[in-house]
């Protein structure tokens, strides 16, 4: 079966920067899945990836707008320790995960205090050009349910 809107992929991953450092990568045994056509991820991976199969291997580059975006300035912000997620003790430079209107997003410490934090909302990839290299591992229709949700259900998708 081929990649098109409406199906559930699932793929394994390795993420580099421009000088081919590794900055993250799925465990091959957990692989990320994700509902085709429905802005579950990256535009350029979708791109990428569809018309693909299951063994398919796909490299793509993402340029910082097409990915991250570029760093924006003045994107600091004091928000409470308590609405951190990731760790039990936070310290500058690491990365955690915050609830928003707009679903989760990832922020960077800057300076953590007792009861509030500043955090750089920046995502910790902005202005880089990335290189994803994606295995396909598996594509499948995807079900009435997770057309309704407009995501993907089960192992390396949503789960409710």
């Amino acid at each position: 079966m081929k990649i098109t809107n409406d199906t559930v992929v699932q793929f394994n991953y390795v993420l580099k920067d421009e000088q081919g450092e590794i900055l993250e990568q799925t465990d091959t045994d957990q692989p990320i899945a994700y509902l085709q056509g429905h802005k579950n991820m990256l535009a350029g991976v979708e791109e990428a990836l569809a018309d693909h199969a299951k063994g398919d291997s796909v490299t793509v580059t993402l340029a910082p707008e097409q990915a991250y975006g570029d760093v924006l300035e003045n994107a600091e912000m004091k928000i409470p320790v308590k609405h951190l997620q990731g760790a039990k003790k936070w310290k500058p430079g690491m990365v955690a995960t915050v609830n928003t209107e707009q679903g989760q997003r990832q922020v960077t410490i800057v300076k953590i205090g007792r009861f509030m934090a500043t955090v750089d909302s920046n995502h910790p990839f902005a202005g880089k050009t990335l290189t994803f290299e994606m295995e396909v591992v598996d594509v499948r229709a995807a079900t009435s349910s997770e057309l309704a949700h407009k995501h993907a259900h089960g192992a390396g998708g949503h789960q409710h």
